[in-house]
């Protein structure tokens, strides 16, 4: 959880800082935050009675107050400062070795298994993608999709309270994936100046946003005798089809300009996504997201090196298959709060909790769907949970079970209307 103090913040947040009380925004906040930062002074979230200590980093022209490295479980569940332990996902994998974080600069280096510069003329596919062996990691470095589902954690959009129905545009999405990249480090440089999100499009202003694109692509323009620079797209797919000569990728909001994909990244596009491209064309609702690294050649033409998908509700929460695209919208329906649990490097051999329910008197417990065909309900009962509480669905053998109940004092989806973040 990072909380601006110009005001970006989720409700209930209560920090002492210097030995004085301020809610988030209140009066002299801003002030206290900054005052924290230049004498190193640690504030305190006051979710639990002990308080749980944060740090404020630089952001921009102002300031954040972040949680400690390893600290979100520390944090009451209906916390905006609250994760589940990293355990729970795919998180626990790589934190420490790909993800590194320096509470005395704020700044967090990432490490990437997948390159930045190619040779002309070579594509290929992530290894994020399947369950081969070329899915399993070491821990040591982001896969692609662990790149995607790390931002999508940090921009806080594996979080869902009944209060964000209807407030999470494609812009909103944007803003707080490029505000989770800031003070992020790659191959010793920004990772925000290689990330390319698409701008809501707007036909009045297509000059405008065709000429920032232009310049933030700049960077990865062909130029002889120098290594080829790649960028990093993260964008809601249209449609993948053949082109006039080769295939291409239409990105929403990009209605400009396609990225080519040549043949052979094209056919195993098909083999290694399967199950995501199934589940993209049998529900209309459902957006596909793409991560991808391409250059830019010469000519100006984006070229797509290698590329991961990761479907989406339409709240733009992740899902593997249509029983966790069930199970997640019952309880948005349902009016329920949750973290949702993602994979980052793991392949799918691994138990993995859909979501966290942080609407629960005294525990978080974990939802867990049981593979379809399989009766090993004990591997799921074993598995990591917040709070040791487990709930299961096997889809191939029972209805959808009710879910825990809900703590009397949590709202319902017509009580509170606060925006993500």
């Amino acid at each position: 959880m990072e909380t601006s103090a110009r005001g970006i913040a989720a409700p209930a947040a209560l920090y002492e800082i210097a030995g004085r009380r301020f809610e988030i925004g209140s009066r002299g906040f801003a002030d206290a935050v900054a005052d924290a930062h230049a004498a190193h002074q640690r504030p305190r979230c006051l979710c639990q009675v002990e308080g749980v200590e944060m740090y404020v980093a630089r952001f921009g022209e102002g300031y954040i107050v972040k949680r400690m490295p390893d600290t979100g479980s520390h944090h009451a569940p209906d916390c905006p400062s609250y994760e589940p332990p990293t355990e729970f996902s795919g998180l626990g994998q790589v934190l420490g070795s790909a993800i590194t974080e320096d509470p005395a600069t704020g700044e967090t280096t990432l490490r990437l298994d997948f390159p930045l510069t190619k040779m002309p003329g070579r594509s290929q596919m992530p290894p994020s993608g399947s369950d081969s062996d070329s899915v399993v990691s070491d821990g040591t470095r982001l896969s692609l999709r662990g790149l995607l589902h790390y931002l999508w954690d940090q921009a806080e959009l594996t979080r869902w309270h009944p209060g964000f129905a209807g407030k999470r545009t494609w812009a909103t999405v944007r803003r707080h994936l490029l505000q989770a990249a800031e003070r992020k480090l790659a191959r010793g440089s920004p990772l925000r100046t290689r990330l390319y999100v698409p701008e809501p499009f707007a036909p009045d202003q297509r000059d405008a946003i065709n000429a920032r694109r232009l310049a933030h692509w700049q960077p990865a323009v062909a130029a002889p005798g120098r290594l080829q620079q790649l960028m990093l797209l993260i964008g809601e797919v249209k449609e993948i089809v053949p082109a006039r000569y080769g295939f291409k990728a239409v990105v929403k909001h990009l209605p400009d300009q396609a990225f080519a994909i040549d043949e052979h990244l094209y056919r195993r596009l098909g083999r290694r996504f399967e199950s995501e491209l199934a589940l993209w064309g049998a529900a209309d609702d459902i957006h596909m997201m793409m991560v991808a690294t391409f250059s830019v050649a010469a000519t100006g033409v984006p070229t797509i090196a290698e590329l991961s998908l990761m479907p989406a509700t339409r709240h733009w929460l992740p899902v593997e298959d249509g029983f966790e695209k069930q199970l997640i919208e019952q309880l948005v329906a349902q009016g329920r709060s949750f973290v949702k649990g993602l994979r980052y490097n793991l392949g799918k051999v691994s138990a993995l909790a859909c979501a966290a329910l942080t609407d629960c008197e005294g525990s978080t417990p974990s939802l867990y769907i049981v593979d379809a065909g399989s009766q090993d309900r004990e591997q799921h009962r074993q598995a990591p949970s917040p709070s040791g509480s487990v709930w299961l669905w096997n889809p191939s053998f029972e209805a959808m079970p009710s879910f825990p109940p809900r703590h009397p004092s949590q709202p319902r989806a017509a009580e509170t209307a606060v925006e993500c973040r």
